[in-house]
C-alpha cells in the first residue's frame, strides 16, 4: 500500500500526524506527570509553573519531529508494527494517556493539591 508523503496529507484530521503526535506527547506527559508527583509531591499545575512548560515545549517538538520525518518518507506505522508492540496498541495506549492527563488535571484542580501524596 503506498502511503501519501504530502504534507496536507499527513496532517489532515484523519491523517497519521496529529493523532500519533497528540497520542505519544499524552502519554510523555501522563508518565512525566505522575512519575515528578510521586518523586516531589507537587501538582501537574505547580510543575507547569515551575519550569515545566519549556520542557514541554522542548519535548513536543522533539517528538513531534521524530514523528513525522517517517511519515514524510512514506513509512507507515502499521508497516512497522509488530505483535505486542502495535500500531493499534500505540493509538489505544494514546487515546487512554489523553484522557489520564485531563483526569489527573481536572481530579487535582477540584481536589486542590496532589492527587498522589
Amino acid at each position: 500500500m503506498q502511503v501519501s508523503t504530502k504534507f496536507k496529507d499527513v496532517f489532515a484530521f484523519s491523517g497519521p500526524a496529529p493523532e500519533t503526535i497528540n497520542g505519544r506527547l499524552a502519554m510523555l506527559g501522563f508518565v512525566s506527570a505522575v512519575g515528578v508527583e510521586i518523586a516531589s509531591g507537587r501538582d501537574l499545575f505547580s510543575q507547569l509553573a515551575t519550569g515545566g512548560v519549556p520542557l514541554f515545549l522542548g519535548s513536543a517538538i522533539l517528538l513531534s519531529v521524530a514523528s513525522v520525518i517517517p511519515m514524510f518518507k512514506g513509512v507507515s506505522k502499521e508497516s512497522k508494527s509488530q505483535e505486542i508492540m502495535s500500531s493499534g496498541a500505540e493509538m489505544l495506549n494514546g487515546r487512554f494517556a489523553m484522557l489520564g492527563l485531563v483526569a489527573l488535571a481536572l481530579t487535582e484542580y477540584l481536589k486542590g493539591g496532589p492527587l498522589i501524596s
